[in-house]
């Protein structure tokens, strides 16, 4: 077992399992996942219906089980329920696949596959994958995954939100209601998406709960290699950006690079080292995409950047604020999870503030109504 270092390479990345860029050959994949210069190395069991776990399986085969740090996450269930479309898998907490009483074994079931596809006995860490709201407050759920802590299944639980970006109040609660078994929490944040995960970074800090922070990249942009006009095939996720995106993300890239040259940094490792910045963040695994094109950057060299971010933080203060305010995207988006932008019957991703909801971000010194809307726009 080893700790987790302050850079990972997750299996989304190659547009194998997921839609960033293109899918590059298994063997290049398998080659990028070794643990030579990034030696943490994270997978969900959901990707490929279990194919990702074998490709990292293959990767790992053969490395000291010492010289790497292994996460895994399940919470998607492709045993037994159905692909709904680009929506996935349902969660294991759908009621039309089991009660409360089943989330046990489940989980248990969840996790041992996934081990035996790694071909290893125990994860440094297991996440809980995108949750849905009974995901985020049973206490059956969390005792199940305490429960593979202390049998030696995992070292570490933790939480993992998403797919896209939101459920602020809900790790809040999360945390409020079940802390002390919570060790990680992974979370949407970079130079150009503050908003909204540093309003959960305070409870983060206060629980104890340590931070890996995803997206770090901002859809490829930080690995300046995505310009304007750029070309997203169908099926690419960064299709379901706004338009114009691009061309507003890399004007406020522009303004950051100062910072970045005085440092000796690259644009991703700028990212890195924002991140990195904020108490509770220990770990960042932004993702590596193989642009089309032959001037794109090779993915090969983007891991290398990564792996060339240093463990302490570079920035002043003064930096770290300078560039949280050029990227502000406070409002940008309808969020996910608790929201009050979301009407009528709860949905596995999006719910309404309901009383408690509110109490839970007063508490937090939270105004959902000013904090967690998608902002209008100005009228003439």
């Amino acid at each position: 077992m080893a700790p987790l270092t302050h850079t990972a390479v997750g299996t989304w990345s190659g547009g194998r399992f997921m839609g960033f860029g293109e899918a590059i050959e298994e063997d290049r994949l398998a080659e990028l996942l070794r643990p030579d210069g990034v030696r943490t190395l994270m997978t969900a069991d959901a990707y490929g219906a279990g194919a990702a776990d074998s490709l990292l399986g293959r990767a790992l085969a053969g490395t000291p089980r010492g010289d790497y740090s292994l996460v895994g996450a399940v919470g998607h269930d492709f045993y037994d329920g159905e692909r709904d479309g680009p929506r996935g898998y349902p969660r294991f907490t759908d009621p039309r696949l089991r009660g409360e009483a089943g989330y046990r074994d489940y989980l248990r079931m969840a996790a041992e596959r996934s081990l035996e596809r790694i071909g290893v006995d125990s994860f440094d860490l297991l996440l809980l994958h995108n949750p849905d709201r009974t995901g985020f407050e049973s206490p059956a759920v969390w005792e199940a995954l305490a429960e593979l802590r202390s049998e030696g299944l995992t070292a570490e639980v933790g939480l993992a939100p998403g797919p896209a970006n939101g459920f602020t109040l809900d790790v809040i609660g999360c945390l409020e209601r079940f802390g002390e078994l919570i060790d990680w929490a992974m979370l949407i944040l970079n130079p150009l998406e503050p908003w909204p995960a540093e309003l959960a970074l305070p409870a983060c800090a206060e629980h104890g709960t340590r931070v890996i922070t995803r997206v770090v990249d901002y859809g490829g942009l930080f690995w300046d290699d995505v310009l304007p006009g750029h070309e997203f095939a169908t099926g690419d996720h960064r299709r379901f950006r706004p338009d114009g995106w691009v061309e507003a993300g890399r004007a406020k890239l522009d303004r950051m690079r100062p910072v970045a040259e005085r440092h000796g940094l690259t644009t991703l490792q700028l990212a890195c080292q924002w991140n990195l910045s904020h108490e509770a963040i220990a770990c960042v695994a932004p993702t590596l995409i193989q642009e089309a094109g032959p001037e794109a950057k090779p993915i090969e060299r983007k891991r290398d950047e990564l792996a060339a971010v240093a463990a302490e933080p570079a920035l002043s203060e003064a930096e770290v604020a300078e560039l949280r305010e050029i990227g502000d995207n406070t409002g940008s988006m309808l969020l996910k999870g608790a929201t009050p932008d979301h009407e009528g019957d709860e949905r596995p991703d999006r719910w309404a503030v309901d009383g408690e909801l509110a109490e839970l971000a007063a508490r937090a010194g939270i105004d959902p109504e000013r904090d967690l809307r998608k902002a209008q726009p100005a009228t003439a």
